[in-house]
């Protein structure tokens, strides 16, 4: 799962790398309204993609089974 939000936050930066130079914020009419909307979304893309790394869910190990966490407590309790 991590792997693949590295793998798009990877591929954004890419994007905007290349992007970037070419938007003009300052001209005028669609080409600004353009160039600020997708730099909006890639904001957009870039906040979803961390925010889906730091909040996972941890892994866990495995859950003994029943029979194993009652055999352990016993040999605790001879202890």
């Amino acid at each position: 799962m991590k792997q693949r939000l590295l793998l798009c936050l990877l591929l954004i930066g890419v994007m905007l790398y290349y992007a970037v130079p070419r938007f003009t914020l300052t001209g005028s009419g669609m080409e600004s309204i353009f160039a600020a909307s997708w730099l909006l979304f890639a904001l957009f893309a870039v906040a979803g993609n961390l925010t889906g790394m730091l909040y996972a869910p941890k892994k866990r190990k495995r859950a003994e089974t029943g029979k194993v966490q009652q055999i352990r407590q016993r040999m605790r309790d001879y202890q």
